[in-house]
């Protein structure tokens, strides 16, 4: 029996659930409702408000992987480390979460954020403290989205470089040492390009689910911020103009391939660098 055979049920699931949707997709996004070819659908995206949206979930999902990378990369080299006993332990901390389905993890902000959650009433309690008036609202603003986009995903940034950090021959920094070289040294010039294509993973791992969130956006934001996953949602559930949603869908779809592109070169361009 041939082996490629095997491949046959995985193929047709593909087919059917990921190739299939593509092409309806794609079709509603260059038709009309009545089923005519047209662009229209592209133009009115680059209405200034929805390319507004798109580019408030670009920036947004930035600097969360941003975020997320500068928290990350500590603690996975902190796990890294080898005289580390428990860092199984410590490993499936950062894993725990994920256990727990999303939507209740976003949820437990939206309880945490609220006036008389535990973050802002501890929060107003210091600021009365310190003479400050007035109450700090935390809940439906830009900051509450971004602290449960970063919480979400950033398992997603940690794990890549913990498996990286981890592989890393501790005898090449052994060797630096040996060569002179300071803890500082060792880190900028050995650990940290042996690391960037995990690097390269956590930012595409994190990048791609922040950008097309919308989840986040409508607990932790309300209804007056929006994310262009909202949009999306908006079109295809509540307005009804499914070739509308769909054009936004291909330009998301054609964003997350180019960062993933973009992403895989660099990361292929470091593992050439370092087998040379």
């Amino acid at each position: 029996m041939n082996r490629k055979y095997l491949a046959a049920p995985f193929s047709l699931w593909m087919a059917l659930f990921t190739i299939v949707p593509i092409l309806l997709v794609a079709v509603y996004a260059f038709t009309d409702a009545g089923g005519t070819f047209t662009l229209e659908n592209f133009s009115k995206v680059l209405d200034p408000l929805y390319l507004g949206v798109l580019l408030r979930s670009v920036g947004m999902a930035l600097l969360c992987t941003l975020i997320c990378l500068v928290i990350g990369y500590p603690a996975a080299y902190f796990l890294a480390k080898k005289e580390i006993d428990p860092r199984g332990a410590l490993v499936l901390l950062f894993i725990l979460p994920m256990w727990m389905n999303f939507l209740l993890r976003t949820y437990a902000w939206l309880a945490l954020l609220e006036s008389n959650g535990l973050i802002t009433s501890t929060l107003n309690r210091l600021l009365t403290l310190l003479g400050a008036e007035g109450e700090v609202r935390l809940l439906y603003s830009y900051g509450a989205v971004l602290m449960g986009m970063v919480y979400n995903y950033l398992p997603f940034m940690v794990l890549p470089l913990y498996t990286v950090l981890s592989k890393i021959d501790p005898r090449v920094v052994e060797a630096a040492q040996d060569l002179g070289a300071g803890r500082a040294q060792v880190l900028s010039r050995v650990v940290l390009p042996l690391s960037l294509p995990g690097v390269a993973s956590g930012v595409t791992m994190v990048f791609m689910p922040a950008v097309t969130t919308f989840v986040i956006s409508r607990l932790l934001g309300g209804a007056q911020f929006k994310l262009f996953g909202d949009l999306i949602e908006q079109q295809f559930l509540f307005t009804g103009d499914w070739n509308l949603g769909s054009a936004m869908s291909l330009i998301m779809m054609a964003l997350l391939l180019l960062s993933m592109g973009l992403m895989k070169g660099f990361g292929d361009k470091e593992e050439r660098g370092q087998d040379a």
